[in-house]
């Protein structure tokens, strides 16, 4: 009991101590020992490096995971250390609305079986973002969330450490230097007092403060060093992050080929089986497949955009005979049925009897294909 109260009066000794050393350094009454210009750029790239890998592992989670009590909840799970319960996306939960509803639509009306077809899709979609959602937490979240609770907690426990060995080492220097000044004055007191005393005690407490501030300045030292190595250790943190943030991106990149890929082979199954109910739904692909340097609206040059109906007129073909057509944007085609168009190219087109309105056969060399007409400038 008395080495828990002798312990506690130290610690508030030291407490009080560094207080007053805090204060009269922001008062401008004591000196501080500053650390050197490489120790100081060291602190500050740690500080940004917090910084930011803070602001982007937040927003990351906000992307990954835009609904708040989402992220509330896998909080708390991972708190209690629980496995989080893997729970639909919305994807999945909307193809299974879809197919649950074709079922009491009918799966063998045109409807129903639509419903199906998309359902599925939106079903695969919402798997692949369950799998982006998985790779992402593990190859990127966790490296950082590891670093922030982990190893800069460390850093920040050692620097607070390092502060509190700097402002014991001031206050050392302190007393040291009051005490010598305390001697100085003893010295220049008249021979006729006798001061041997006085002068004893003075010597004595200047020997003591010397030796406290060799003891704080090793200690000073010592963490100095631990701390450097820590902050030192923050460039392979870096190329560590750099590696994660790679692995990121490939998973992204996956992601959004395979949805890519689900929404051209949904529109290939939806052309092709709705084609006699909707006959000119799904034929306007090229929106979907062409470049993207292609505008949206594809309007011939000069049409103005008010009714429809000026642009189907503009560039109605021709009801027999060929003709040439000058090509206004790149299409990439869709399937071997269709030509692939370059922007400026002349391309000979024509029509055939029951062709939807909205495609021409086209002709380049001997190449052959449907080629859409909101692509083309027919030339007289």
């Amino acid at each position: 009991m008395d080495f828990s109260v002798k312990k506690l009066a130290s610690d508030a000794g030291a407490f009080f101590s560094r207080a007053v050393q805090f204060t009269q350094e922001n008062l401008g009454q004591a000196e501080k020992t500053e650390l050197d210009a490489h120790f100081e750029n060291l602190l500050a790239r740690a500080d940004c490096t917090r910084n930011w890998t803070e602001k982007i592992f937040r927003q990351t989670e906000y992307l990954l995971q835009p609904n708040p009590s989402a992220r509330i909840e896998e909080f708390l799970y991972e708190k209690l250390d629980r496995k989080v319960p893997l729970k639909p996306t919305n994807g999945e939960l909307l193809g299974q609305y879809m197919q649950e509803a074709a079922k009491d639509f009918g799966p063998g009306t045109p409807y129903g079986s639509t419903l199906i077809k998309v359902g599925e899709c939106q079903r695969r979609l919402g798997g692949a973002e369950q799998e982006l959602l998985h790779t992402s937490a593990i190859s990127y979240l966790t490296p950082l969330r590891i670093f922030l609770e982990g190893d800069w907690r460390t850093i920040s426990k050692e620097r607070r450490l390092l502060e509190n060995r700097r402002l014991d080492l001031d206050a050392c220097k302190a007393r040291l230097k009051k005490a010598k000044a305390a001697e100085a004055k003893a010295a220049v007191v008249p021979d006729f007092q006798d001061t041997r005393p006085r002068n004893y005690v003075l010597s004595a407490s200047a020997s003591a403060a010397e030796q406290e501030l060799r003891v704080a300045q090793t200690e000073f030292d010592r963490q100095a060093e631990v701390t450097r190595l820590l902050l030192e250790g923050i460039s392979s943190t870096h190329v560590n992050h750099l590696r994660c943030l790679h692995e990121f991106v490939e998973a992204q990149a996956v992601y959004y080929n395979q949805c890519h890929q689900y929404m051209q082979d949904l529109q290939k199954e939806l052309r092709s089986s709705n084609g006699d109910v909707f006959p000119n739904a799904f034929s306007v692909s090229p929106s979907a497949t062409s470049s993207a340097n292609a505008p949206a609206p594809a309007v011939s040059p000069g049409i103005p955009l008010e009714p429809e109906v000026l642009q189907i007129e503009e560039v109605q073909p021709p009801a027999s005979g060929t003709r040439k057509a000058k090509v206004l944007y790149d299409y990439d085609a869709a399937d071997t049925s269709e030509l692939s168009l370059l922007a400026d190219e002349l391309i000979t087109v024509y029509t055939v009897p029951g062709m939807d309105s909205d495609w021409l056969v086209g002709e380049r060399g001997n190449q052959k294909g449907k080629v859409p007409v909101t692509y083309l400038e027919l030339l007289s």
